[in-house]
């Protein structure tokens, strides 16, 4: 790999964590940026595990990222190259012979992988974890560009990140069909949402969907108070209400509901609409089903917004 001070002939994209709306418009914008400058643009499989694991690729892991390969691309979800969320170079997931894993550091291996493929500059598309690692391979001498997504809206230094707008806008289509549905079968409806330790998505869904309770992380919840406001709205006639609950929120003194914790990977919310279900429907006496939005919110086509 070039130096930092090195000429910039080859340039690499990744793309890391969770998909979200946008990312093929990033991957488009870089490469004809890049081939503009001369550049010869590539994408790296799957996160870094086109480099690491080149064997698994028929086309070893690395592919030639030209014109033709990114034409009409913007509008599409997900992203091209492919992404992870598991295999961080610096706390890599091993299988042992017993079933468990352990983390090994394989970044050095990494950074002569760049070298070995002639790969003078980075262009690192990701989440906290992602860009993360992006400042880890710089401090070993990589030269990064980091592009920050998620449709979370949970990184520093950035004002709105890329996906969250279409995440948004998806989540309040949902929440109007489900006022139809709710008003005529007078249910309470809790509808779940991703967001991890950051309740963006729920409240501006909530607020922009004309939810009746938003539950967010950062303020932890009384499931009483919520059970009041909801026999509140049916003294005065509303027979129904909509609860949107972000995936990491948590009851006053209590914690977080956790799916699963892997070895190599970010923990995995979730479990919390259910509980709130359950419990809101002993405390109210009403009907009450849960919608769980989940993945829906990462896909489909982006926003004008996710696409500048």
């Amino acid at each position: 790999m070039a130096t930092q001070k090195g000429i910039i002939r080859k340039v690499a994209i990744a793309t890391g964590g969770g998909d979200a709306p946008g990312l093929n418009a990033v991957i488009r914008a870089a490469v004809l940026a890049g081939i503009a400058r001369g550049w010869e643009m590539y994408g790296i499989r799957d996160g870094y595990s086109g480099l690491m694991m080149p064997e698994q690729y028929p086309d070893g892991g690395l592919v030639s990222l030209t014109r033709d390969r990114v034409r009409g691309i913007t509008h599409l979800g997900g992203t091209i190259i492919g992404t992870t969320n598991r295999g961080n170079p610096f706390h890599y997931p091993v299988k042992n012979a017993d079933g468990t894993y352990t983390e090994i550091d394989r970044s050095d291996e990494l950074v002569r992988s760049f070298a070995m493929h002639e790969i003078d500059a980075l262009i690192s598309v990701g989440g906290d974890g992602s860009m993360s690692i992006a400042n880890s391979l710089s401090e070993k001498g990589v030269r990064v560009v980091g592009v920050p997504k998620t449709i979370d809206n949970d990184l520093d230094q950035t004002v709105v990140t890329f996906g969250f707008d279409t995440a948004v806008g998806f989540a309040v289509e949902c929440l109007d069909r489900l006022h139809t549905t709710a008003a005529s079968h007078r249910r309470v409806l809790i509808v779940e949402v991703m967001g991890r330790y950051a309740g963006w998505i729920a409240l501006e869904s909530g607020v922009a969907g004309s939810a009746d309770v938003v539950l967010i992380p950062e303020i932890p919840f009384d499931l009483k108070k919520v059970s009041q406001k909801i026999l509140e709205r049916q003294k005065t006639g509303s027979n129904f209400s909509i609860v949107v609950v972000a995936e990491g929120a948590m009851p006053v003194g209590g914690s977080v509901s956790v799916v699963s914790k892997e070895v190599g990977r970010a923990e995995r919310l979730g479990g919390i609409g259910e509980r709130i279900t359950e419990e809101l429907q002993e405390l109210t006496g009403k009907e009450t089903r849960l919608v769980v939005l989940g993945h829906l919110l990462r896909g489909g086509s982006p926003t004008a917004n996710d696409r500048l």
